[in-house]
């Protein structure tokens, strides 16, 4: 069964081969696209190509950061003394006995940075092929890793998005139950104000009803409510789960573009308080939609 999925996640494995061990590591955070950041070691140039193929075989949003960091093993390196250096390090050995300082010894200079070195020989193209589809299987292992984590994440986030889209829910039932008062409450309004600016006016009670009918239909939320409620079922379906991210995000702006239009319509205390703790939900579910692949 499809389940909501985080961008959120961490993968890691490790292999070694012909002297050389290595470590991958794949992180990702929250992204409008998918995003690959790759670092790797010099002389495998097709790890970076295979990362990505592997990254969009398996994921459709997040920034992905993934690297891996590889060496080959000293004990496989025959130490070489480099005597250049070795001869420098001597003449100031030299230098600062004349000085009065402690001789050098010659278990002393040799442990000295850059007198002893692991010679760089490449690994013959067999060798570095063979590694390098080692290195492609760690990787798909640092995914693999990476996508059940993420999966985890959102295992812990579809509840807290289920959650808000009832708090939703129930905030629009009560703002349709406020609403259906505004009409009654926008004619005693009127008929007050009415009556204490022109009591006497002609035809009074006509002009109320009919003043009162016009300011009740500009009032009118029953379209933001029912929006409101479509809106709410398209939520329930898509928190089902799947790559739902981007269509949750449009969707957030559209419950935000309806609970701002009933609060400038809003002609009473109680529906304006009900609309602004339905921003507030809104923005607490837009908030949690955006960690959603």
């Amino acid at each position: 069964m499809t389940r909501l999925t985080s961008m959120t996640g961490f993968g890691r494995a490790e292999g070694a081969l012909a002297g050389w061990t290595w470590a991958v590591e794949a992180r990702s955070v929250n992204g409008r696209n998918l995003e690959l950041r790759f670092r790797g070691p010099p002389g495998f140039d097709g790890l970076e190509r295979a990362s990505r193929e592997a990254a969009q075989a398996r994921f459709q949003r997040g920034q992905i950061t993934l690297g891996v960091q590889a060496r080959r093993a000293e004990s496989d390196q025959a130490l070489v003394l480099n005597e250049a250096v070795l001869e420098q390090y001597a003449a100031m050995a030299e230098r600062l006995a004349g000085r009065g300082f402690a001789p050098a010894s010659a278990d002393g200079l040799l442990g000295l940075r850059g007198v002893m070195e692991a010679p760089q020989e490449d690994a013959d193209a067999e060798t570095r092929a063979a590694l390098e589809a080692a290195m492609t299987v760690s990787i798909d292992q640092a995914l693999d890793a990476l996508a059940t984590s993420r999966a985890a994440e959102g295992e812990r986030l579809a509840p807290v998005v289920t959650g808000l889209i009832e708090r939703i829910k129930g905030l629009v039932g009560q703002a349709e139950s406020e609403a259906a008062a505004q009409t009654d409450a926008i004619r005693e309004r009127f008929t007050r104000r009415m009556t204490e600016l022109a009591p006497d006016a002609p035809d009074l009670a006509d002009r109320i009803v009919l003043e009162a009918a016009a300011l009740a239909a500009r009032a009118d939320v029953r379209e933001e409510l029912d929006r409101l409620t479509a809106h709410i079922d398209s939520a329930r379906s898509l928190s089902k789960g799947g790559a739902v991210g981007r269509k949750l995000d449009f969707l957030m702006q559209e419950f935000m573009r309806e609970a701002n239009t009933l609060c400038s319509k809003s002609a009473t205390t109680r529906l304006t308080a009900v609309g602004l703790d339905l921003k507030a939900a809104i923005e607490q579910l837009r908030e949690q939609v955006q960690n959603v692949e």
